[in-house]
């Protein structure tokens, strides 16, 4: 019989976890956290680059998302990459700084949220990411 290898399996079940918790970070819920602009890319210096490479993200209110442009010239290209990013934000301009006002859940957003989290969670559960370390722990502990 092999040995039971805890750290193991806790370390690969911790992997499961962390990926399904960074698929769901990029959902737009009602609340205002950094991560919503994490898969945004930014068009400057001739090659597309991360948000967070040319602008530090903030939530300063629960339904407010702040990013602060380092560089003035490219505060343009910043607003229309969050434009046309799909997530359904229209930044306010305020000279460095762009505000993201985060609208407030109606039911049609609801609906629309649980058929994106759906294809998600089977992704996960197709994966199985989870599931090999838990039976694998299971047949050694017994």
């Amino acid at each position: 019989m092999a040995k039971y290898d805890k750290a193991d399996l806790e370390r690969r079940m911790h992997g499961a976890v962390e990926s399904l918790k960074s698929d769901l970070a990029g959902l737009r819920t009602g609340r205002a956290h950094s991560a919503l602009l994490d898969p945004v890319t930014v068009e400057v210096y001739g090659s597309h680059m991360p948000l967070n490479q040319v602008a530090s993200v903030s939530a300063p209110e629960p339904r407010m998302l702040s990013v602060q442009v380092w560089d003035k010239s490219n505060v343009g290209p910043v607003d229309k990459a969050i434009r046309s990013a799909g997530l359904g934000l229209n930044p306010i301009v305020d000279g460095q700084t762009l505000r993201l006002p985060i609208p407030e859940m109606t039911q049609e957003r609801r609906k629309e949220l649980s058929k994106l989290v759906r294809p998600i969670c089977r992704k996960g559960a197709r994966r199985g990411a989870e599931r090999p370390p838990r039976r694998h722990g299971q047949s050694q502990d017994r």
